[in-house]
């Protein structure tokens, strides 16, 4: 991650934060969508989206060759994703787990 020298580690923990709510105030999809929009280059925004277009995939097993060949998501980025949905902090498996039970809706939290 990109570290501003002229930054605390708390100034850049706040600044973490603050994004978190600022995405947290948004209330639907095409909201999210707008925000994402603004905030990200459209590089940006295309890895995110390949990053979580993988992780039903992995959830279900498939071979990482499998979720290449559909997705087009590059191998490196497919085994980034696994060890960050089986060691990381928990944020791939909980928005999986809450759109499978049914949180698919346009509201964006609630």
């Amino acid at each position: 991650m990109k570290s501003h020298k002229t930054l605390t580690p708390r100034q850049e923990a706040l600044a973490e934060t603050r994004l978190a709510e600022a995405l947290l105030s948004v209330r639907s999809v095409e909201e999210c969508r707008a925000f994402l929009r603004d905030l990200c280059t459209p590089a940006e925004l295309q890895a995110m989206a390949d990053r979580w277009a993988v992780v039903n995939d992995l959830e279900r097993g498939l071979p990482y060759r499998e979720i290449h060949r559909h997705t087009g998501v590059s191998i490196t980025t497919i085994g980034r994703v696994a060890r960050y949905l089986a060691t990381g902090n928990g944020g791939y498996a909980l928005a999986a787990r809450r759109l499978k039970g049914g949180n698919q809706g346009s509201q964006a939290h609630g």
